[in-house]
């Protein structure tokens, strides 16, 4: 028997400057937010279903693939890393990681294995998106470092097994 798939669910394509987020009690997508004049998502963004954060929420996941889609599409995924990061919501801080996924079916990214696999500009440039979205919501964001597959697969496992699941 094989390793068991990763899915992410998508919340926000590409390309969008409005964000989405899914509302378990209405079972339905909702208007999250609008981002600021010029700013629109560089990747698909959504969560890994069936996993809980240290922010209480789903594990966030930017997940690289060639064109948008559609909001609460389930896209097979390979994770690649996590940009580790800090975030202070209502006076707390927390840790709210991004898991940076290939979707497997990207012809231009289902052969990526690891962060170190996806270019040093695009990763750059994917933290500024994290930090200047958080900084347009009066949100302190602080990237902590990055860390590659095992470190992504260590926290997924973890919030796989919470105890409030």
């Amino acid at each position: 028997m094989g390793k068991p798939k990763t899915y992410a669910m998508i919340e926000t394509p590409k390309g969008s400057r409005s964000t989405f987020k899914f509302d378990e009690e209405l079972n339905a997508f909702r208007l999250s937010n609008v981002l600021a004049a010029g700013s629109v998502f560089p990747f698909d963004f959504g969560y890994l279903p069936g996993t809980r954060g240290e922010d209480g929420d789903p594990l966030d996941v930017l997940v690289l693939l060639d064109s948008p889609t559609p909001m609460g599409c389930l896209v097979e995924v390979r994770l690649l890393g996590v940009i580790k990061a800090q975030q202070t919501d209502e006076g707390r801080r927390v840790r709210n990681d991004r898991l940076i996924a290939a979707a497997v079916k990207s012809p231009s990214h289902g052969h990526l294995r690891a962060l170190s696999d996806v270019a040093g500009s695009v990763l750059e440039e994917i933290e500024h998106f994290f930090s200047a979205y958080n900084a347009y919501e009066e949100r302190p964001f602080k990237i902590l470092g990055r860390g590659g597959p095992a470190a992504a697969a260590r926290l997924l496992a973890a919030a796989r097994t919470a105890p409030d699941q």
